[in-house]
């Protein structure tokens, strides 16, 4: 079982930087890939970034070139350097790990990031 502990999020204008981190227990091998997916009012949940214990990451198209994934702390540490913000970006933030094989798939409680005027 894995519990995943986020923090960061919060209101930010258009333009400004925000960091999100994630802290996962448990083995690391359920957290062969660590990442972050965002849900938007009356949108599906998607893919901001992933990465995995070795480093390889996978963005999302609308954050390619903004944000930054990197894992730190025995790579069960996940942190996402969001740099400018757009008003697109405003959703709930769900850090999410999954081991590298297997139907396993573990959700945090979610943070909100807004980014208004």
């Amino acid at each position: 079982q894995v519990q995943l502990v986020e923090s960061g999020g919060g209101l930010v204008q258009p333009g400004e930087s925000l960091r999100l981190s994630c802290e996962a227990s448990g083995s690391v091998l359920s957290a062969y890939y660590m990442g972050w997916y965002r849900q938007a009012p009356g949108k599906e949940r998607e893919l901001v970034a992933v990465i995995n214990i070795f480093g390889t990451t996978t963005y999302g198209d609308s954050v390619k070139g903004r944000f930054t994934i990197s894992r730190i702390g025995a790579e069960k540490t996940v942190i996402l350097q969001m740099n400018g913000l757009v008003p697109e970006d405003t959703a709930v933030y769900y850090c999410n790990s999954k081991p590298k094989d297997g139907p396993s798939n573990y959700w945090g409680q979610g943070t909100q990031v807004t980014v208004s005027s």
